[in-house]
């Protein structure tokens, strides 16, 4: 059930706070706010209830708790470094004050001891609100602590879920408990002038846009998800001296050992300069009030870090409507890459339909097995199959896992050519979309560069491998803590010396490739499990690149020849086709074939 409730400006031009409009957020209520910046979090943080607030990010925390708008409101943060008895003492020292504790999602479950040391039941005495719930689809993939808090959400009593840009959530939970969704509808044009810049040169065509604003003296803020290209921007520019970069805390620490001092965890007025670069901790939440209204500036690079792709219906709203007082421009500056699969809703659906199936039969198979030889080849082959990334811990489906997989798809394909990004902010409702091209002949303008991280990887592991045998069998307590030091830095080289040893990691030169192809091939002649072939097959072939269908021949091939055992039937460049989803391509004129997604 969706209800609309409209908002507009007042005599002044100020847009409605949502508590004029919706003086308290209902349980059981998705709030689709369409706008940034309109006053949610701001209106349950002074609603007459306990509150627990689940923020993505802990710079929206600090920013919340240190806002003099709240001084009296008893607030309190929780995220690393806040400990249950800081928070068991909190709400002891509350009195008859109302709970307003912010946290995390991964520092939630200290929360939840917190009030079981009290004995109280916080499901039916605090109202649970998930701020920026775009965020539990958007970073699924690689923080999949974030939704933790969610088994316990659905428990309280009171809750509801808030964002300027949700994202369809499909866990059947909301259904069962009858969530409605609150759709804010501005009686306002509130569309924000875009431009696209489209090129195939992203420094150069960023170089060209400072230089325009060069003399302009409102700050630039320019938002890039990957420090390394930040970093390569500023040094490559000359912006090292008047440059300012927000990012995580180990981007922090990366930055300053590379001698730039400017790198900050937590975003201030006072800290920022002419260039202000920002990462994707800083996408969303995070009010950045200035007398200026700053120029902003989206770089994506396609080529350089797929992550820096920017959705046109959350990231791009979400980067806007961090500046409360406006900015005067925004542009995206971006490359496009025809390699990149596009496949529809349905399309998408119907390949994660596929792979349930595939392992619902295969999980039949190896539950049914009656001896143990057939049940360890089952085993292997369903710890092999794609739709183990959309299960959880306990071997459930992971709803999350499974929007996130069909959101991250469909952005792929807006970035597969200039007409596709520019479509995709067009049919998006918060702008007006204009485009330029910029393209520059090979050769002619310096690029952006990578630095080379082969050799600092390279050196990494060859260190780590240096310490390994130095610790030799490791039989004390001391030895084992070190060496899960030594995973937590770098699991794949430590499982590669435990399984094939230092003199074959450095006879193949820290090939991560070569050193996985012998790794296969000796646990496949000590103990074979069925599943060698579509392991050296992935490790060779990779979903979203291009290959010939003369190398993939030879390639496959050398695989079955690796494992000295025969192929089922001849192979040809076809044989792919029962590993991978396929469409024909070209490459360097030849015929060849571009892997959409794993079939097994």
């Amino acid at each position: 059930m969706t209800k609309t409730i409209n908002i507009s400006v007042n005599e002044l031009g100020k847009v409605q706070y949502l508590t004029e409009v919706l003086p308290q957020i209902p349980t059981d209520t998705i709030l689709y706010k369409k706008l940034t910046g309109l006053g949610a979090t701001y209106g349950e943080i002074k609603a007459k209830r306990n509150s627990i607030i689940i923020e993505p990010n802990v710079p929206v925390i600090i920013g919340k708790c240190n806002d003099p708008k709240h001084r009296n409101d008893n607030l309190f943060g929780v995220y690393e470094g806040i400990y249950t008895d800081d928070i068991v003492k909190y709400l002891e020292k509350s009195g008859k004050k109302y709970y307003k504790i912010l946290t995390t999602p991964e520092s939630f479950q200290k929360v939840k001891a917190a009030f079981e040391d009290m004995e109280t039941d916080m499901y039916s005495t605090c109202f649970l609100l998930f701020d920026e719930c775009h965020k539990l689809v958007k970073d699924m993939d690689y923080r999949s602590d974030i939704i933790f808090p969610l088994n316990d959400f659905f428990r309280f009593e009171h809750k509801a879920l808030v964002s300027a840009t949700p994202i369809p959530l499909h866990d059947p939970r909301f259904k069962e408990q009858h969530f409605q969704t609150i759709e804010v509808q501005p009686s306002f044009d509130y569309k924000k002038e875009l431009w696209i810049y489209h090129t195939n040169n992203t420094l150069q065509t960023l170089k060209l846009q400072l230089d325009t604003l060069e003399y302009d003296p409102v700050p630039v803020c320019i938002f890039i998800n990957s420090t390394d290209i930040v970093h390569s921007v500023m040094r490559q520019l000359n912006l090292l001296e008047c440059s300012a970069v927000f990012c995580a805390s180990k981007s922090v620490d990366k930055l300053k050992k590379d001698k730039f001092k400017n790198a900050y965890e937590q975003w201030k007025a006072d800290r920022m300069k002419k260039y202000n670069f920002f990462t994707s901790r800083f996408f969303n939440a995070v009010d950045m009030e200035l007398e200026e209204k700053p120029h902003v500036i989206m770089l994506t690079d396609v080529f350089f870090a797929e992550h820096t792709m920017i959705d046109p219906h959350t990231d791009a709203i979400q980067i806007i409507g961090r500046f409360r007082n406006g900015i005067s421009s925004v542009t995206h500056i971006s490359n496009t890459n025809n390699g990149l699969p596009q496949r529809t809703k349905e399309e998408i659906k119907g390949y994660l339909v596929c792979c349930k199936e595939i392992y619902k039969t295969m999980k039949n198979f190896y539950n049914c097995a009656t001896d143990r030889a057939s049940r360890e080849a089952y085993h292997a082959a369903l710890e092999s199959l794609p739709f183990n990334r959309m299960l959880d811990r306990d071997g459930k489906e992971n709803w999350f896992a499974m929007d996130n997989y069909m959101d991250e798809e469909l952005i792929k394909g807006y970035y597969h050519e200039e007409a596709t990004l520019y479509d995709a902010y067009n049919n998006c409702t918060s702008f007006t979309v204009y485009k330029k091209g910029f393209y520059y002949s090979v050769g002619d303008c310096e690029r952006l560069k990578r630095e080379n991280k082969s050799v600092s990887l390279k050196e990494k592991r060859r260190e780590i491998v240096r310490q390994l045998e130095m610790l030799g069998e490791c039989v004390t307590e001391m030895e084992l803590e070190y060496k899960r030091d030594l995973i937590a830095a770098d699991p794949f080289i430590v499982d590669a010396y435990d399984t094939v040893g230092k003199a074959v990691i450095e006879q193949l030169n820290y090939s991560k490739k070569r050193i996985t192809e012998a790794m296969i091939q000796k646990q496949y002649h000590e103990k074979a499990t069925g599943t060698e072939v579509i392991r050296l097959m992935k490790n060779s072939f990779q979903v979203g690149s291009k290959y010939s269908r003369k190398y993939i021949k030879k390639e496959i091939l050398r695989i079955y020849d690796l494992l000295q055992i025969y192929p089922p039937k001849a192979v040809t460049s076809k044989t792919i086709c029962d590993f991978f989803t396929v469409s024909d391509c070209k490459v360097g004129g030849d015929r060849g074939y571009l892997l959409i997604s794993e079939i097994i």
